[in-house]
């Protein structure tokens, strides 16, 4: 049978959809609260911290490590460049 097209019928269908128009757009309003707190919470509760003293001092021990072999690798390679040069120049 048939549906018959009425005007009570028109007007239950436009409820119908209306319903589930602002159903979606609560749904979709829920999702965009949920992304904006998640993002706050994210720049808020930030995990990147300053360093601990200890962390800070591990770093500048080995920042001096790397100097003193820095400085060495320098000075042995100022003693070598006056080698290489008498032995270049006796070629």
């Amino acid at each position: 049978m048939a549906r018959k097209n009425t005007l009570t019928r028109f007007l239950e269908d436009i409820i119908d959809d209306s319903k589930d128009l602002v159903d979606d757009l609560i749904d979709r309003a829920k999702d965009v609260e949920d992304n904006v707190k998640d993002a706050v919470v994210d720049v808020v509760d930030d995990d990147e911290t300053t360093p601990s003293s200890i962390e800070l001092s591990t770093l500048q021990s080995a920042l001096a490590d790397l100097t003193a072999k820095v400085s060495e690798l320098a000075a042995l390679q100022a003693q070598s460049t006056p080698t290489r040069a008498r032995a270049t120049s006796s070629s």
